[in-house]
């Protein structure tokens, strides 16, 4: 809408453990926060496999939106497009 104003960004987050190299999904309306509560051991479903690497990210305006995208990145579909978006990442840790 011209005019207007977003006062919120919502994110999905891929992290990569790199303990085990597994990857975590999420969403969070403060990035900067939610990785450092993840860093710190303070997430119980990443708790055992710190430390982590933020490995992408992309910002929704709409929560509902970025909850979604969340829900998607977390199928079989969504961790194949992740693997072909980060094709590059991958291969320079070969």
């Amino acid at each position: 809408m011209p005019g207007a104003t977003t006062s919120s960004v919502f994110f999905v987050y891929v992290l990569e453990s790199l303990l085990d190299g597994k990857r975590y999904i999420g969403f969070t309306k403060n990035l900067k926060k939610r990785l450092e509560e993840h860093q710190k051991g303070l997430s119980l479903s990443t708790k055992f496999r710190r430390p982590f690497k933020l490995i992408y990210f992309e910002a929704c305006t709409n929560e509902e939106d970025a909850r979604r995208r969340e829900k998607y990145l977390k199928t079989t579909r969504g961790r194949r497009f992740l693997a072909k978006r980060l094709k590059s990442y991958y291969l320079s840790k070969l």
